[in-house]
């Protein structure tokens, strides 16, 4: 039997038993949510909540703890969020394949497509959204710093009116969401945990150590020292504030020097053969001519 057509009808099999998974499983939250009187209305976040609540959605996101990690670090922490993770990342190897194979059918013939290629698809289509997830939380790492720099002013304006720790967080969440986006949205799953019966001080220490930014964590260890104390709040932001202009500071010199590097690199390689045209030019010019006159 042919190759292809082989891979077409496992690839088929695979489909069919993933959607009759699906089926099945939505099939029995739907006669429970019935039996208790629930809508069963069509919605995508809920598709997505019973996707991520489902077996194989489970068994999607314990299969990389890493990728679980990149996920909350990025913000994405609901379950919907999470399922549409490992829905795209288990989709678009399949896609990507099917595609190839329809390619391959189309433009080759009945030859079909290696099983190295298609394996080869395979990974790629399953690694590029862990790399643009990871992209992305660098990014937003970067943003998370810088914001926090720009809050600490902020937060010693807030102090000075009389604001306690939660009340100035609280501020800031609300308020800075156009300054601050990335930060005030940490502060407000932040505030929800709170809102609903958590301790602040454990929660600033939660976070810190979810976020995993040097910046947020220095921030939110001196927010948790004045909300444990209560006093000395002027003098450590501004501790702060002169620490992580010195980081600015210094990440600015390194990249400044490794930029002079490699701009150094390209004058060479750029302004040295035209420099060796124009001074040695003459001189290959006047050798060439007195050969052709020997000759």
């Amino acid at each position: 039997m042919n190759a292809f057509i082989v891979s077409s009808l496992l690839q088929l099999s695979l489909a069919i038993l993933l959607l009759v998974l699906l089926v099945q499983d939505r099939r029995q939250r739907r006669s429970v949510n019935h039996r208790l009187g629930k809508r069963t209305e069509v919605d995508k976040e809920r598709l997505l909540n019973e996707f991520g609540q489902s077996r194989l959605g489970r068994k999607g996101l314990s299969l990389d703890v890493e990728t679980l990690r990149l996920l909350e670090q990025l913000g994405w922490r609901k379950n919907s969020q999470k399922a549409l993770f490992v829905a795209i990342q288990f989709g678009l190897p399949i896609s990507l394949v099917a595609l190839v194979q329809l390619a391959s059918l189309l433009f080759q013939g009945t030859g079909g497509t290696s099983w190295l290629t298609l394996l080869f698809v395979f990974g790629i289509g399953y690694l590029i959204p862990k790399r643009m997830l990871a992209g992305s939380v660098k990014r937003r790492r970067q943003k998370l710093a810088e914001e926090v720099e720009a809050a600490l002013p902020l937060l010693r304006i807030l102090f000075e009116v009389g604001m306690v720790v939660e009340q100035a967080i609280r501020m800031l969440a609300v308020e800075g969401k156009h300054v601050l986006p990335e930060l005030s949205t940490e502060l407000r799953l932040l505030l929800q945990r709170v809102d609903a019966g958590l301790d602040l001080q454990g929660e600033l220490r939660r976070t810190a150590q979810l976020v995993d930014v040097d910046e947020v964590s220095d921030c939110f260890n001196v927010l948790e020292q004045l909300s444990r104390q209560g006093s000395g709040a002027m003098a450590s932001l501004h501790a702060m504030k002169e620490l992580l202009t010195e980081r600015r500071i210094t990440a600015l010199q390194e990249k400044i020097s490794k930029m002079s590097a490699k701009m150094s690199i390209v004058m060479v390689g750029l302004l040295f053969p035209a420099l060796l045209i124009v001074l040695a030019g003459p001189g290959f010019l006047a050798i060439i001519r007195a050969f052709g006159e020997m000759g």
